[in-house]
């Protein structure tokens, strides 16, 4: 299912990161960065809470905005319940929809803020999507003082926040469409592999929403992933052309984008709720709002597991939401 828009609007962001994304390419491009994993608390699960608290004081700021002026937050994590949210938003003291769709989190939260704002329900949200490298590996796999061994094709989980203000006022970019991903699971088990997990559900909703909205892969300037990291990216180019027959052009991962993979342990790349955000509310809006970018689909990829489905050997099902950003001219 796509929704269309006619009256929203993505009025400003902000990004807060932690000590690998300051060492990548977009380090000046952030609103703010730490140069190590506590940001100044005493446990990587608070340290998540203050991105996200960090994140929307920021926003909030540039918007020269009081919380009371904005009708509803809109955001989720990977921690469990989605604490960091949940704990962020008592501070925050905005009206609370926290949302879990995994690393899909930031685009699912723009679609239903978009939904909104668009039936007159809402002026205006903010949105986030965090996640924090030490504390999902604590959750997902291993004590990080374990030092266990990865696989080769495994991503980094990014650390950091992304926040966006939408909202009926005109601006410089317009959310034109979303699309629903639909739970796609074709059997893998491995959860190292994440590409190879989320690249079909991406695939996918790919092609649903160009069916949907009638539109040829070269309608847009950029297609861009949320967290497939190399393999993914790969595995996904190849899939949605046998699949599905497209493609793919103008095409770009985050996971690839966020880290000096050549020079920083980082694996295959990227992985976590806030790669996707942490990317497009940098370098993709610096581009749109320069002229070199006028029609981005954004593609966050999610793996909808936990330790205990992934302890009993299940094979772990994921989802991909779409949303179409334009540049208003």
């Amino acid at each position: 299912m796509t929704f269309k828009y006619n009256n929203v609007y993505i009025n400003n962001a902000s990004t807060v990161v932690g000590p690998y994304e300051t060492k990548g390419p977009f380090s000046k491009l952030y609103d703010k960065s730490y140069k190590d994993f506590y940001f100044g608390e005493k446990t990587w699960e608070t340290a998540e809470i203050k991105s996200i608290v960090e994140s929307v004081n920021i926003l909030l700021k540039k918007l020269n905005k009081k919380k009371e002026e904005i009708d509803v937050h809109i955001g989720g994590d990977l921690l469990n319940q989605l604490v960091a949210t949940n704990y962020a938003s008592s501070k925050i003291n905005i009206p609370l929809i926290g949302i879990y769709s995994a690393c899909a989190t930031s685009t699912l939260s723009i679609m239903l803020a978009s939904n909104m704002i668009e039936a007159n329900q809402i002026k205006n949200a903010i949105v986030t999507a965090s996640s924090h490298n030490n504390g999902a590996e604590k959750q997902f796999r291993n004590p990080v003082e374990y030092g266990g061994p990865k696989r080769e094709y495994t991503t980094f989980t990014t650390t950091g926040c992304g926040s966006c203000y939408l909202s009926n006022e005109k601006s410089d970019i317009k959310v034109e469409s979303a699309t629903i991903g639909t739970v796609t699971d074709l059997g893998v088990t491995d959860v190292f592999n994440m590409g190879a997990v989320m690249a079909p559900a991406a695939a996918r909703v790919i092609y649903d929403h160009l069916k949907d909205t009638k539109r040829d892969i070269s309608y847009y300037d950029l297609i861009l992933t949320g967290d497939l990291g190399i393999v993914g990216k790969m595995i996904l180019k190849e899939y949605i052309e046998k699949e599905y027959g497209i493609k793919l052009k103008n095409y770009d991962d985050s996971a690839c984008m966020i880290f000096d993979i050549d020079k920083q342990p980082v694996y295959q790349g990227g992985s976590g709720p806030a790669c996707l955000p942490l990317v497009t509310f940098s370098h993709i809006f610096d581009k749109m709002k320069k002229g070199k970018l006028n029609k981005v689909l954004l593609v966050a990829t999610g793996a909808l597991m936990n330790t205990s489905m992934c302890n009993q050997h299940l094979s772990i099902p994921s989802i991909a939401h779409a949303v179409s950003l334009e540049v208003v001219k």
